[in-house]
């Protein structure tokens, strides 16, 4: 008997049901088996499905003889479980890595309960993934397993099926079936949550719920098949009738009732418009007939709606909504024309702003679309300060990040009055991305673009090959932006020859360095211990900077990595930086791990430098860290459990696998395995490091900022800066491994 069986329908799914299957099979659980119903569906699913059944022994295939819709191909699928548990997954959706085992986990640890509730995120075409609005409802706490009662919240999660594991002898002792039509998720979710003796909560994403582009969701179809929803709640409530001991819940199952009949009335793809008024008589007179003695209606709007309902008036209710739409179509045309005055007055004085001087000892920062006081231009800020005291700098950070910029930092709100003088004025102009299109360039101002990283991926107009990552960019004013620039900063050859072909304009190129790297070169011993300090690592710990890279082509983080599992295998003796945001931030597994200090959410650190410092090694997929890290000459291990897609959707400039700076590993398992076998820093890893740097490492030596200070803000010709030091005569900060020992802590 399997732990889980898990039941997947499927009708016209074909493109999708590999990508469910498969993110079934790939868990790292696999006490399960697969009921796959083919619903008679007339594309290839059946055979697709049979596919899989003659791969996994655990892939048993149902073929219907003829279509029955979802609930009752459901009932098929159930009918032949063997599992403990029963999970219904739809064809088109997703199991996300370790569901199963953190499932099996949270079963174990709350005694077998009748259902457990665990979370989903939607994802979408375009790459955004959106958690459910309602996670909140999903806290772990005591008792772990509890009682409707106890959280009769829980009936306002979204009454769907498949976010939940129920215990089949459970749901055979009550004989729960699906019903046919549409919404039949409402009578199985609702009787079987109030008919439950113990619940608890998994507060973990498990699946994705694909949002598909168009179609795919037949609640989505205008039709009077929406009427099936009166059917029902009509099962709903006969089995309250037929469960006088439940009776409780009929004020409960009302109210959502009610919400769900106006949902539909609210919903333009729903109904046909002449059979809207005839919906409403039909929602109106079931809340007069279903109605529990002594309900109140809710405040608001929705109570006015109910009210409403109550008196069978449609008309009213139409005006009412006709209202609510004139309201709000007037409070946005209102808050239109402040917004446009407002820009015409900032407009105005940005023009004569123009008109005036610029301010030879100004200069204007920004980092990361004005996000941060970071990265280059933070360094270049603190060189200027030192060599060129009277020049003036000043921030300009988005409103709601002042709070991130250092006491002390002279500070514009972008989009600001001041903003607007300050860079219409500011004789110099620093960014590490671009300023916004309506800067304007001066004759005699300076722009200094500093860039961000090392290219591996490809950029500028290099990305009009690869439109699933440009997202729309429009190649013709990115280049405009790009010809106000007077300088272009770079770290290496290799970035210098990809700048200049994919920006081709007139700016001049600075093979200084990279001004942030110089801490990497010039910190001592104690600036690393330091470090550590400031992340409460302990002395004998080895601490490993986990920061994987954005994919531009996913909005939301997609799970490559689980970290629980990673931080249990590395042992205690290792601690994990984790620079990144995860669905794992709420599980109890990670905070445990959070709690004894093996895992570190370094995520919000403010300087990514300082956490180079402080770690031994690095684990990295695509990001630029790596080039950077790299002129600590520490360990540097790549993940690149998406290599090819990464490569064939963004593009890059060398084949990483085949020219990486230390081992890689395609696997989680694989690794563990180069973490916990030694690979990570032995001779072969040293040797493709080595050869990394020589090609990566060209001149941030440590003196970077101080050459782009004393050549563009001081005027020294260039053949007077300090030559950039051969790469074997460098000394970065030493490791972290190696100042303890000479410290006697190690």
């Amino acid at each position: 008997m399997p732990r889980f069986t898990l039941v997947v329908p499927a009708y016209k799914v074909q493109g999708y049901l590999g990508a469910c299957l498969d993110s079934v099979l790939a868990q790292d659980f696999d006490d399960f088996e697969v009921v796959a119903v083919d619903d008679c569906s007339p594309d290839n699913s059946g055979a697709i499905l049979d596919e899989y059944a003659a791969a996994d022994e655990r892939v048993r295939v149902l073929h219907l003889p003829q279509n029955v819709g979802l609930g009752r191909a459901r009932n098929a699928g159930l009918a032949r479980a063997r599992g403990d548990y029963v999970l219904f997954l739809d064809s088109d959706d997703t199991l996300t890595p370790g569901s199963l085992s953190a499932m099996s986990d949270r079963l174990a640890k709350t005694d077998d309960p009748d259902v457990l509730i665990f979370d989903y995120a939607r994802t979408y075409w375009d790459g955004r993934v959106q958690r459910n609005l309602r996670a909140d409802l999903l806290r772990q706490g005591e008792p772990a397993s509890f009682s409707l009662e106890q959280r009769p919240e829980l009936l306002d999660l979204l009454q769907i099926v498949w976010n939940k594991a129920y215990r089949r002898d459970f749901v055979e002792e009550h004989g729960f079936q699906f019903p046919p039509g549409y919404y039949e998720d409402a009578p199985w979710t609702f009787c079987t949550l109030i008919t439950a003796d113990r619940l608890a909560v998994l507060d973990r994403v498990c699946v994705h719920y694909r949002q598909r582009r168009q179609g795919g969701n037949i609640l989505r179809t205008r039709s009077r098949k929406h009427f099936e929803i009166f059917d029902q709640y009509e099962r709903v409530f006969r089995y309250l009738a037929e469960h006088p001991e439940l009776d409780s819940w009929r004020p409960h199952l009302f109210r959502k009732m009610v919400d769900h009949y106006l949902t539909v009335l609210d919903r333009p793809d729903r109904l046909p418009a002449e059979s809207r008024a005839e919906f409403f008589r039909r929602a109106a007179a079931d809340y007069r007939r279903l109605r529990p003695e002594g309900f109140t209606h809710p405040d608001g709007v929705r109570g006015r709606k109910y009210r409403l309902l109550a008196l069978g008036s449609y008309p009213a209710l139409a005006a009412l909504k006709a209202a609510n739409r004139t309201r709000t179509s007037l409070r946005h045309r209102g808050r239109q024309r402040l917004r446009s005055t407002k820009r015409k007055v900032v407009n105005a004085h940005y023009r004569a702003q123009l008109r005036l001087p610029l301010d030879e000892k100004l200069a204007v920062f920004s980092a990361y679309w004005s996000r941060a006081y970071a990265c280059n231009p933070a360094a270049l800020d603190a060189e200027l300060a030192r060599l060129a005291p009277d020049v003036r700098r000043v921030w300009a950070v988005r409103a709601e990040d002042v709070h991130r910029v250092p006491e002390g930092v002279n500070v514009v709100r972008l989009g600001s009055r001041d903003y607007w003088t300050a860079v219409a004025r500011a004789k110099y102009l620093v960014n590490n991305v671009n300023f916004g299109d309506s800067l304007v360039k001066r004759e005699g101002s300076v722009h200094i673009q500093t860039h961000h990283g090392t290219p591996l991926k490809s950029m500028g107009i290099d990305q009009r090959d690869h439109p699933g990552s440009a997202h729309g960019m429009d190649f013709e004013k990115l280049l405009a932006r790009c010809d106000r620039w007077d300088y272009s900063l770079s770290s290496n050859r290799h970035s210098t020859a990809v700048w200049e072909r994919v920006y081709p304009c007139s700016y001049t190129s600075l093979e200084t360095g990279y001004p942030r790297n110089d801490v990497l070169l010039n910190a001592d011993g104690e600036d690393v211990l330091a470090a550590r300090r400031e992340l409460g690592l302990a002395d004998g710990a080895t601490a490993v900077l986990y920061a994987p890279t954005h994919r531009e082509y996913e909005s939301g983080f997609v799970p490559r990595l689980d970290l629980a599992r990673c931080a249990e295998r590395l042992g205690p003796d290792t601690t994990l930086l984790v620079r990144g945001h995860y669905f794992y931030d709420s599980s109890r597994e990670l905070a445990a791990l959070r709690a004894d200090g093996r895992i570190v959410d370094v995520s919000a650190h403010p300087s990514v430098e300082r956490l180079y410092l402080a770690a031994d090694a690095l684990i990295t997929d695509y990001s630029s860290a790596m080039f950077d890290y790299a002129n600590l000459d520490r360990p540097i291990v790549v993940y690149a459990p998406d290599w090819e897609i990464y490569r064939a959707v963004r593009g890059t400039y060398f084949d990483l696998l085949r020219e990486p700076p230390g081992p890689v590993a395609t696997t989680e398992d694989e690794l563990i395995e180069i973490m916990t076998s030694g690979a990570w820093d032995d001779g072969t890893s040293t040797g493709l490091r080595a050869a990394f740097r020589r090609r990566f490492c060209d001149f941030d030596d440590g003196r970077a900022a101080e050459r782009v200070v004393r050549h563009v803000f001081l005027g020294e010709d260039l053949a007077d800066l300090p030559p950039v030091v051969p790469l074997e005569r460098r000394t970065p900060a030493p490791r972290p491994d190696r100042v303890l020992e000479s410290s006697g802590r190690g």
